[in-house]
């Protein structure tokens, strides 16, 4: 049986629309040069991005790889290098100091949610609230999702904010939220 060839054009381009259209659904941002997957946990994807360097030996040295290798799920404000590099001189060595690992475990843990929220989930909350919504860390702490012209900002308990640069990378236990600040608990 031979088709029109009208429906022989309506048939290629609605092939090819969705062989166009499935790699945006599926396809996971870059961080840091290094592709991440939706398939692997929240340590397994970091330790390949080079802009995460500091935030995974800090995790190493506060002993949280297996936490954020767990179940989860969480959502993880991920401090880039340049954002641990703007800390005071001298900061980043002594946290990671073994006589300093309870404050540097507050200081991640900071930095964590339990539960999966993403970007859009944050700004349409902060947006129904008024236009803050406030999250419960796993240190007790807590953050304030804040949309400011169309961008999500992060506040700390001390009043530091940091701007969510790639939002909702997802992992198989939660999403990353790379942000440009290190946010620290009171």
């Amino acid at each position: 049986m031979r088709l029109p060839s009208f429906r022989i054009i309506a048939l290629s381009a609605l092939v090819a629309g969705a062989a166009i259209a499935a790699p945006a659904y599926a396809k996971n941002p870059t961080v840091g040069g290094a592709p991440m997957y939706a398939t692997k946990n929240i340590v397994e994807n970091a330790v390949n991005s080079k802009d995460h360097t500091t935030l995974v030996a800090a995790v190493k040295a506060a002993g949280l790889v297996d936490t954020l290798q767990g179940a989860g799920p969480f959502t993880v404000f991920a401090p880039t290098n340049e954002a641990f590099a703007a800390l005071p001189a001298g900061t980043v060595e002594t946290l990671l100091k073994p006589e300093n690992k309870d404050q540097l475990t507050k200081v991640l843990t900071a930095h964590v949610v339990a539960g999966k929220i993403s970007g859009k989930d944050m700004m349409a909350k902060a947006k129904a609230m008024g236009g803050k919504y406030e999250m419960k860390t796993v240190s007790g702490d807590t953050l304030t999702a804040e949309v400011r012209k169309g961008k999500l900002y992060i506040i700390d308990e001390s009043g530091g904010e940091a701007k969510v640069t790639i939002a909702d990378v997802n992992q198989s236990n939660g999403v990353i939220d790379v942000v440009n600040k290190v946010l620290l608990p009171k």
